[in-house]
């Protein structure tokens, strides 16, 4: 038998307002309560993986079964406080240089080091109440259906881009969770679905990633290709990439529900403007020791120099042009293969797509 860990003068309300109450205190901009009990969509990942479009995410399918319930992640869990935080933000200017693109969440400090200090405040917090409480925050890298939990937890709901939508804060949000062993007052689950016929995401995907509302062959994604691909980027597909270097969020500019989201607040503290566009060539003068020092405590720290510098010749060669050149024939005599392909493609299309005869001397 479950013994209850609450004092004479608590109850389930109380730690669940004490704990919402935190949570926002701590610059988190939603919160809410969903019971720590199987996953909705735990069959639709399961028929996911079998079409294969998880790529070479194997981490997902090597973990497959533990996505099935939160007690994977803490033993004797029995509720989630399921926290968005909002990045919503608007673009500064374009110099005019030849710039690629990163995607909003990543424009700054690494997302996951400031939630997971976020939730471990959170945790200690609401531990000087109830001592003898035991908890977990997790981000995204833990095997948790996170949209599942916050749907369930009244955060919104999953749209046909299968991201999670807040008909305040839109979708502009990463997810964050702490489990706890402890029973607490869940939030009514979001029931609506206020996409309704709209499919302005599905249609604007540059690389028809989406098979159908809510499916996503992540294998055709910008931001897999990206951010996941270690080896190099089917042919096909890189002339769809456009100008993205580090993930991608046209599925998301385009939803009706961003146009008048809440901005930013509290994550604009940790903000970087610096790495909204980045400068193509000079990142292709970039040496190991100067990238570090630029990108080490960021996202794009994940996919190191080779991948990068691999994503912005593939940009250069979309939206490059003749004067760039020579910066992708420096890049072709690296050591590194993935960077050394890379720019023999990008020249050969700036070739293909200005009608420019190249020299015999370029690759």
């Amino acid at each position: 038998m479950r013994v209850s860990i609450f004092t004479k003068d608590s109850s389930t309300h109380d730690a669940t307002s004490l704990l919402k109450t935190l949570a926002i205190n701590l610059g988190f901009d939603l919160a809410g309560i969903a019971p720590a009990s199987k996953a909705d969509g735990f069959q639709h990942l399961t028929s996911w993986l079998e079409n294969g479009f998880q790529g070479q995410m194997d981490y997902i399918s090597k973990r497959a079964p533990a996505y099935q319930h939160p007690e994977s992640l803490l033993p004797n869990v029995r509720s989630i406080l399921m926290v968005g935080y909002n990045y919503n933000h608007q673009l500064h200017a374009d110099s005019g240089t030849v710039k690629g693109k990163v995607a909003k969440y990543a424009h700054g400090k690494d997302y996951h080091e400031v939630l997971w200090e976020k939730l471990g405040l959170l945790l200690q917090e609401f531990q000087k109440h109830f001592p003898d409480c035991k908890g977990r925050g997790v981000v995204d890298t833990a095997p948790l259906l996170e949209r599942d939990f916050a749907r369930r937890a009244g955060l919104g709901w999953i749209g046909k881009n299968t991201m999670l939508i807040n008909k305040k804060a839109g979708s502009f949000m990463v997810l964050g969770a702490l489990l706890l062993d402890m029973e607490l007052t869940p939030d009514k689950p979001f029931e609506f679905d206020h996409c309704g016929t709209c499919t302005a995401c599905l249609r604007a995907c540059p690389t028809e990633a989406f098979i159908g509302p809510k499916v996503l062959d992540a294998t055709k994604c910008i931001s897999y290709l990206t951010i996941e691909v270690k080896t190099e980027i089917p042919h096909e597909l890189r002339g769809k990439m456009q100008d993205w270097i580090f993930g991608c969020d046209i599925c998301q500019d385009v939803c009706p529900w961003n146009k008048k989201a809440t901005p930013a607040n509290d994550w604009n503290s940790w903000r970087n403007p610096d790495l909204e566009l980045l400068d193509l060539v000079k990142l292709l003068e970039m040496d190991n020791a100067s990238f570090r020092a630029k990108f080490k405590e960021t996202p794009l720290w994940r996919r190191k120099r080779k991948g990068i510098l691999r994503n912005a010749c593939i940009a250069l060669g979309n939206i490059g042009n003749q004067e760039h050149l020579d910066a992708l024939k420096k890049a072709h005599l690296e050591d590194e293969p993935l960077i050394k392909e890379a720019a023999a493609w990008a020249i050969t299309n700036i070739h293909k797509r200005l009608g420019i005869s190249p020299n015999p001397e370029e690759c």
